[in-house]
């Protein structure tokens, strides 16, 4: 399981450099536009050259609207900037059709530009609570798009979390379809270490956290810390090996 790590400045993303041994993928996102809110295309430049050149550089372009021609011109923009996974919300999409238009234009505008780039088709958990597409239909619409991977946020960040809107069994569906698909799963939602057990379990690809690693837990007003980064992956490892060993060997 990859660590994704969400800075929303270029200082918060030095933090981030100095516990780069601990993650796999420096996301940029701006909290303050909403949960997979966009950045301004030179802070994802600027932390592009803050953070190692091995840690690939992930950067949301927004709780996106139905206008597939907005949200393509937003991903190009993303991956010339310097990101090579470009993560989508698809915020306004209420139909799966709507989500595979959308999602098909990104696709294009991204892989002209950069074949090599990972596409993230993202639903929200709480779907129900903004009227989007339902969760479980996102490991289609990315599949069906070309995308690379389909993941799920929540959308209002008011404290609930991924398990309180789409529980454990239901996310373990998300990960078996998004894989019998050939995608890679990714989940995030308020997710803490206590979650973590699970998360591994159900084989999940890539786990994205922000307020786990701030101060005071708080995804808003508070910093990413190194040491609490150190500190999610430490946990993520112990989980690993407890599932390696209560896994049968086959024979």
């Amino acid at each position: 399981m990859l660590l994704l790590i969400s800075p929303d400045s270029v200082e918060e993303a030095l933090d981030c450099a100095k516990a780069a041994e601990h993650l796999d993928i420096v996301d940029v996102k701006k909290p303050d536009e909403g949960s997979l809110g966009a950045n301004f295309p030179w802070v994802i430049r600027e932390i592009r050259d803050a953070v190692p050149a091995d840690k690939p550089v992930s950067a949301t372009v927004g709780d996106v609207p139905y206008k597939p021609g907005t949200v393509a011109q937003a991903a190009l923009g993303a991956v010339v900037s310097g990101a090579t996974y470009i993560k989508v919300g698809l915020y306004g999409c209420t139909t799966p059709d709507q989500g595979i238009e959308v999602m098909r234009a990104v696709v294009r505008a991204v892989k002209d530009q950069r074949p090599d780039a990972l596409v993230v088709a993202s639903g929200y958990a709480d779907a129900h609570r903004i009227g989007c597409v339902n969760p479980l239909a996102m490991p289609d619409i990315a599949a069906r798009s070309g995308a690379d991977a389909a993941m799920l946020d929540t959308a209002i960040k008011d404290g609930t979390r991924l398990f309180d809107h789409v529980p454990p069994e239901v996310c373990a569906e998300f990960v078996r379809r998004a894989h019998a698909a050939g995608l890679l799963a990714a989940l995030a939602g308020s997710v803490t270490q206590a979650d973590l057990g699970p998360l591994t379990r159900m084989g999940t690809d890539i786990v994205g956290v922000r307020g786990a690693v701030c101060e005071g837990g708080d995804r808003n007003a508070g910093r990413i810390q190194p040491h609490l980064v150190a500190a999610f992956r430490a946990e993520m490892d112990r989980q690993a090996r407890e599932h390696v060993v209560s896994v049968p060997a086959v024979n």
